[in-house]
């Protein structure tokens, strides 16, 4: 009896270091693995056919359990500090031995597929996992091979992932028994001690971002919307701010809902699915994103089912407020599918301000949108990493995507910089956290508001309209926006007590000023003086 199933490559599994393997399922098709998830007791089936699973005690990324190997000629690129922890050699090839010997004599489940939809920058990946579920996952977000290509298929970078293996800390060099290690010169990354599906996406990310700089494209953490003139929009954001969310837009097509890159003629997906957080999803709200939630072959991550009926509970946040959904693209209705579109003619910068402080709607100049670029200023909310508690936490991550840029973030501000000076476009900052007072006082924007202004932004209903300067930040905010209430415009309104108010926007300014600090003789000084002023600026003016 043959001991694999599907397509095997003829570059096999013993150039990772993998022997004395039980079954080897080779890029085997959905209902295959949907099949094995249910047998082997993986998950079970929603009543509409979608898989629910479970990832145990870690449902969020691990940020400080990451690490890059100091090897080759990424050791004198790479941004070490806070966001990429440097690890030895001589500790990667202890762990990858120790996680090969893992492997031996278990079932292996081996997904053989691509990243970035243009030809020019398209990378042939391997993701090879135990989980039957995870092996699901890697085949709907990335982009599948043809049948005809998969026994040729040689990986440009590999995933070994082994959710039940864990490390020794105090012999591994890490900080705990879980890890995602980047060995950029020996294109490997080693996942093991958590089951949380998106260090497989997000550490794909991260080598994209160390690789295609060097071939002038800039990797971006946005989705990207296409409208019917072509026009097309990018929304950059962190997790919870509404990328995914914003760019499911029934008049528009979508390209991407996460990460994109920017080269010569375009923008292109870096992925064939979708990743969605879907805590509270309504039908009413997020109608596309609700439609792929019912196929089957959709992934539910950590979503609450009635074991009974098997029905769904999308409001239940029992297990993790960060419930996920993980699709192929090809399940919504309105997309591009061959990934790649025109120009951005507009940037939406994203930010769940917890704060209460920046205006829902705010158009940006060059200099700015370097600025709050850099800056990546946003809320974490609940669940999105792990040890965050219910309260959402002000934090600056660079290029709104820190924790995935392994290069210096003034690399991606300068080839941004660069991209809109070649092909101008409008910037938008866009409040999609709180307004009327901070978390705890004020309420979360609302999301058809939010739309209504993206819309008009899109579309250009806001040429004509008059915009004001709001101190503290110094931000252009219009005066007017259809089907959006005047007095929501101005976030100094909406609150109570606008001596509150100001207190709450020059504690903010504070954290930005402090934040910029470590950009001081990295960029011009027109960037400098377009954020916030200093912080015992004027009260702002009613």
């Amino acid at each position: 009896m043959s001991n694999f199933m599907g397509t095997p490559s003829k570059y096999g599994l013993e150039n990772h270091g993998l022997r004395n393997l039980n079954m080897q399922y080779w890029t085997i098709p959905t209902p295959a693995l949907v099949e094995r998830v249910v047998s082997r007791r993986e998950g079970m089936l929603a009543h509409e056919g979608a898989v629910v699973v479970r990832t145990g005690n870690h449902t969020g990324r691990a940020p400080n359990d990451k690490f890059i190997v100091q090897e080759g000629e990424a050791a004198d690129k790479i941004w070490w500090g806070k966001v990429n922890s440097p690890l030895t050699p001589e500790y990667f090839e202890r762990l990858h031995l120790r996680m090969t010997a893992y492997f031996q004599g278990r079932d292996v489940f081996v997904q053989d597929t691509t990243v970035a939809a243009h030809p020019k920058y398209r990378l042939p990946i391997r993701v090879i996992t135990e989980n039957s579920w995870h092996s699901l996952f890697a085949r709907n977000l990335f982009l599948r091979r043809e049948a005809a290509e998969l026994p040729d298929h040689v990986p440009q970078f590999t995933v070994l992932h082994a959710p039940g293996f864990r490390a020794m800390p105090e012999l591994d060099g890490l900080n705990s028994d879980i890890f995602i290690i980047l060995n950029l010169h020996r294109r490997m990354i080693l996942i093991g001690g958590t089951a949380y599906a998106g260090e497989i996406k997000k550490s794909i990310f991260t080598a994209l971002n160390y690789l295609l700089p060097q071939d002038d494209v800039l990797p971006m953490h946005c989705s990207t919307t296409v409208g019917a003139q072509g026009d097309v929009g990018l929304f950059f954001g962190l997790s919870g701010t509404g990328k995914t969310t914003l760019s499911s837009d029934p008049e528009r097509k979508l390209l991407g809902d996460d990460e994109h890159g920017w080269c010569e003629d375009g923008v292109f997906n870096f992925e064939g699915g979708c990743y969605a957080k879907v805590i509270r999803l309504s039908p009413e709200l997020e109608p596309l994103i609700w439609a792929a939630t019912r196929h089957f072959g959709t992934i539910l991550e950590n979503v609450n089912i009635d074991t009974q009926m098997h029905r769904v509970n999308f409001d239940d946040d029992s297990f993790t407020e960060n419930t996920r959904a993980a699709y192929p693209i090809g399940f919504l209705s309105n997309i591009l599918p061959d990934g790649r579109a025109g120009h951005p003619s507009n940037l939406f910068f994203l930010t769940a301000d917890a704060a209460g402080v920046l205006p829902p709607l705010a158009r940006l100049d060059r200099n700015q949108a370097i600025y709050y670029f850099l800056s990546g200023y946003t809320s974490k909310l609940a669940g999105t990493e792990r040890g965050l508690g219910k309260e959402p936490k002000a934090t600056f991550s660079a290029c709104f995507g820190a924790p995935f840029m392994p290069l210096h973030p003034t690399v991606y501000a300068r080839m941004l910089e660069e991209k809109l000076k070649q092909h101008p476009a409008n910037i938008w900052l866009v409040n999609t956290g709180w307004t009327g007072g901070p978390y705890g006082t004020g309420h979360r924007m609302s999301l058809p508001y939010t739309r209504a202004m993206i819309s008009a932004a899109l579309r250009g209903k806001l040429e004509g309209v008059p915009f004001r300067t709001l101190a503290p930040f110094n931000l252009a905010v219009p005066e007017s926006c259809p089907d959006v209430p005047a007095e929501l415009l101005n976030p100094r309104s909406t609150w109570k007590d606008a001596g509150a108010y100001d207190e709450a926007a020059s504690s903010l300014v504070v954290l930005f000023t402090d934040n910029f600090k470590q950009f001081f003789g990295l960029v011009s000084q027109e960037v400098v003086s377009s954020g916030p002023p200093n912080p015992q600026s004027e009260k702002q003016p009613a």
